[in-house]
């Protein structure tokens, strides 16, 4: 049996391939040179090195051999010694750059490698994707998402995080032709989305609205193509149970991710019409914080309602009206967050759909339908109506004056504060105070038409703030990256009344401002991504908080 070479013989043979076959005018005549380099892959450390930068370069000219020559370098990348892996990585990507067959199995290939924990590794495996994909990136993102789409759970988390730091921030350089890539890349996600947490439903959907296929001027059926792509993620054709919390959380937040797309002309009857038919009927079931996530869409979305779903919508916003504010003053608190709410969806779907407040308030418009039923006595209920109404201003005023008061004594404490972390404490009460105040005028203002036999409904036309949308914009400013303002005060009972406070005790003042600003606040979170009861979100089919 022959004695084994030394590694010293070895190495210089492996000069004498690679020198032959960078000399040779005709490469393909070098196949025993070739064969060469790939026997000794298996070798000492250095020869593996230098097979790790041989074997890619002199790839292309031998077809015959490319199956043996991918294993030798995809087994180089799997070695113990980090130079040897990063030095092999570092080659793949010539593996495809003139033999494009390969490439979406080097384009998988280094998926999975993304799992290196060796920083030098790591950027050496990023480096070689981004070759790739620049190489061909439709090529190489069909192949980077089925790992994202069934791969294991840790290769897929990887996946994600170079998708979203190193591919969409490049996308106007990666995605050519324009508008072929965009549409490849929009189909490639939506396969995607069986299987998402919250984050990534958000992370995705953030990034096709960046899309010029999404644009401004894009036309009204690709917007009803993102609000489908919602639609689906909310699981609107299952059947609705109360118990499920983790249903119930992905459809709060993807009704807000699906409200800008009303404003672009898609359609909210689909979302709306599962609403009124599976939540609104079970509204008091539903967990409190969730009530007022419900209700601020409701409110939101109202003014792009259609006529049709505005008919079937009102009887439900009436019957909740007056469920939550009573006709007579009792010792429950009404909760001014749903009093907004229903007020100004209320007045949005009235608008669309006037005469059917007739015989559901008692109110007499005249369309010249059959449907006005004005041949009907519906005085009851219009007197039943207007005492609801009157309750609800009463106690909107008697809280008004309280937060007046309130703001005043903090006026006065932040021009006694004497640093800022007392400024800060000061600013905070302050803006919730302001934000109660301005819930209590929008009620005034939504109520007040009402009273009229024939009221003047306000429509989309007319401009009206809704009391969290200030505070919403207050939030971007502060780059907290929320799309309705958390609660802003803590959380308690609906208050419009309570004992007057002594003469100047400030602790008895505080207590009654606290109580007024109390039914203001109570579950008033809607932050965007803060919904969620982790960092991760939800699975289609798993929970939302991963």
């Amino acid at each position: 049996m022959a004695a084994p070479e030394s590694e010293e013989l070895v190495i210089e043979k492996l000069y004498e391939y690679g020198e032959r076959l960078s000399e040779s005018k005709d490469k393909t005549q070098n196949e025993s040179d070739y064969m060469g380099i790939i026997a000794v892959a298996k070798g000492s450390s250095k020869a593996k090195q230098l097979s790790a930068q041989l074997i890619p370069r002199y790839f292309k000219f031998f077809p015959n051999y490319s199956s043996q020559a991918i294993n030798a370098q995809l087994d180089l990348c799997e070695e113990d010694e980090l130079g040897i892996r990063v030095q092999a990585i570092r080659g793949l990507p010539l593996l495809c750059k003139d033999t494009p067959v390969h490439l979406p199995k080097i384009a998988d290939v280094l998926g999975q490698l993304l799992l290196a924990e060796e920083g030098l590794e790591r950027d050496a495996v990023q480096k070689a994707l981004m070759s790739v994909l620049r190489q061909d990136t439709k090529a190489s993102l069909t192949a980077l998402f089925k790992h994202i789409e069934n791969s294991d759970e840790n290769i897929r988390e990887r996946v994600l995080i170079f998708v979203r730091e190193k591919v969409f921030p490049l996308k106007h350089e990666l995605l050519h032709p324009q508008e072929d890539m965009e549409r490849h890349i929009t189909d490639l996600i939506k396969k995607s989305l069986q299987d998402v947490t919250g984050a990534e439903f958000k992370m995705f959907m953030d990034f096709l609205k960046s899309l010029s296929l999404f644009g401004e001027k894009a036309p009204p059926e690709r917007v009803q193509e993102l609000l489908e792509i919602v639609e689906g993620q909310a699981d609107l054709d299952a059947q609705f149970n109360i118990e499920d919390t983790d249903h119930i959380d992905r459809l709060m937040s993807c009704l807000n991710m699906a409200l800008p797309f009303y404003a672009r002309g898609a359609s909210n009857s689909k979302f709306f019409n599962y609403i009124n038919k599976h939540l609104l009927p079970v509204f008091d079931k539903l967990p409190e914080e969730k009530r007022v996530d419900l209700l601020k869409n409701l409110a939101e979305g109202s003014p792009y309602t259609s006529a049709q779903d505005a008919r079937s919508l009102l009887p439900s916003v009436v019957a909740l009206i007056k469920k939550y504010i009573p006709r007579k003053k009792t010792s429950d608190e009404i909760n001014f967050n749903y009093a907004e709410c229903l007020l100004y969806a209320f007045h949005q779907l009235a608008y669309k759909a006037p005469n059917t407040t007739n015989s559901l308030c008692g109110y007499r418009i005249v369309t010249g339908q059959p449907s006005d039923r004005l041949g009907e006595d519906f005085t009851e209920l219009y007197k039943d109506f207007i005492e609801r109404l009157t309750l609800v201003e009463d106690q909107a005023k008697a809280t008004n004056k309280k937060l007046a008061q309130g703001m005043s004594e903090h006026n006065k404490a932040m021009a006694a504060a004497k640093d800022d972390a007392a400024k800060a404490d000061v600013k905070v009460k302050k803006q919730s105070t302001s934000s109660g105040l301005q819930t209590c005028n929008n009620i005034l203002a939504l109520a007040q038409p009402l009273h009229a036999k024939a009221p003047t409904f306000f429509g989309e036309k007319k401009p009206f703030s809704l009391s969290w949308a200030k505070s919403q914009a207050a939030q971007a400013l502060n780059a907290t990256g929320s799309k309705r303002p958390a609660a802003s005060v803590s959380n308690g009972a609906a208050s419009g009344g309570g004992k007057k406070a002594k003469g100047g005790d400030t602790s008895a003042q505080n207590s009654l401002v606290n109580k007024a600003l109390a039914s203001l606040s109570r579950s008033g979170s809607r932050g965007g991504q803060g919904r969620s009861r982790g960092s991760r979100g939800w699975r289609r089919r798993r929970h939302w908080a991963a």
